[in-house]
């Protein structure tokens, strides 16, 4: 019997947003300007964590692993995107494209994560103040940042070993911005079965179940405030875990509708949805942590008045 010879495609070409024509300069500077903003945002929340004592508080430390993980994330991310506006597509190496997709797999994951231990942290704050200082310590804290870091590359490991294995023969043309599973996985000419139970394993391990326990923390959380007598004080417990509660349902809310959706439906939606996730909840998150945050307004203040008094003298 004679064997089928099939060509094995080494490059793949992203879509991205295809021919913009004159728009592109303009979608460009967007992207661009949001980049540079989420960039700025976060630097500026990993530098006030570490310069102002005030904020070395267990909270603060895992916002500013949050940062950092959206820097790493936006960094991959957006000079692709630019890319891709500017040339109307591109190509993109097979070995190229899963490394790309490791590199955004990590922090996505971590940062699930990293949500589920800020929810927990606001937990014992709320619900155990007593022994709020003696639970969360400083090795506590580095511990859960450490063991958030390895639960991210290890699940990602094992989906790109599994990534490798996958071969090109038909079509190399992703309609996407990126290498993201669901759309590697149309264009594959492999079977893709044992990649897809294992990415929607991994996918229920590291989202679903931190998002579980992010309602059950909530749960009891709201539970204890409403036991408070005072007014203030139920306020004053409501403005500590508000700005957690909206960065978890804008990040959860993109990554539901990302992922959970099977593979390979409302491809167009979804990838303006991830486009939405890559470029402007980054922007977001520190913005809103910020604004409704009164120990960091405190410290940008502060930063301020000294930088002021520095160009005075």
């Amino acid at each position: 019997m004679q064997e089928w010879n099939k060509t094995i495609i080494t490059e793949l070409f992203l879509v991205g947003f295809g021919d913009l024509h004159r728009s592109k300069y303009f979608f460009f500077s967007v992207f661009l300007l949001l980049y540079f903003m989420a960039l700025k945002a976060n630097l500026l929340v990993i530098i006030l964590v570490i310069t102002n004592k005030t904020l070395h508080l267990p909270m603060y430390f895992f916002l500013s692993q949050l940062s950092l993980s959206e820097i790493i994330f936006t960094s991959n991310m957006v000079p692709t995107i630019l890319r891709l506006i500017l040339s109307g597509g591109g190509n993109v190496s097979v070995s190229g494209c899963k490394i790309q997709f490791f590199s955004l797999c990590v922090p996505t994951v971590t940062q699930c994560l990293l949500l589920a231990a800020m929810s927990f942290d606001r937990h014992v704050a709320i619900c155990n103040p007593l022994h709020y200082t003696s639970v969360m310590t400083f090795k506590l804290q580095l511990c859960v940042a450490i063991f958030c870091w390895v639960c991210g590359f290890s699940s990602c490991i094992l989906i790109i070993a599994f990534l490798y294995q996958l071969e090109f023969c038909h079509s190399n043309i992703i309609n996407h911005f990126s290498c993201d599973i669901g759309p590697v996985m149309e264009v594959s000419c492999s079977d893709t079965s044992s990649l897809e139970l294992v990415t929607s394993f991994i996918s229920t391990v590291a989202i679903a179940f931190p998002f579980l326990f992010i309602i059950g923390t909530y749960i009891s959380i709201i539970l204890t405030i409403l036991r408070i007598p005072s007014s203030r004080g139920r306020q004053k417990a409501f403005s500590t875990c508000s700005s957690h509660l909206v960065v978890v349902c804008v990040y959860y809310g993109t990554l539901v509708a990302i992922y959970i959706y099977p593979f390979g439906k409302h491809l167009v939606n979804a990838k303006f949805i991830f486009l939405l996730y890559t470029s402007v909840t980054p922007v977001f998150n520190p913005i809103i942590y910020s604004l409704r945050n009164q120990d960091i307004k405190k410290a940008i203040w502060k930063s301020v008045s000294i930088y002021r008094k520095k160009i005075n003298i």
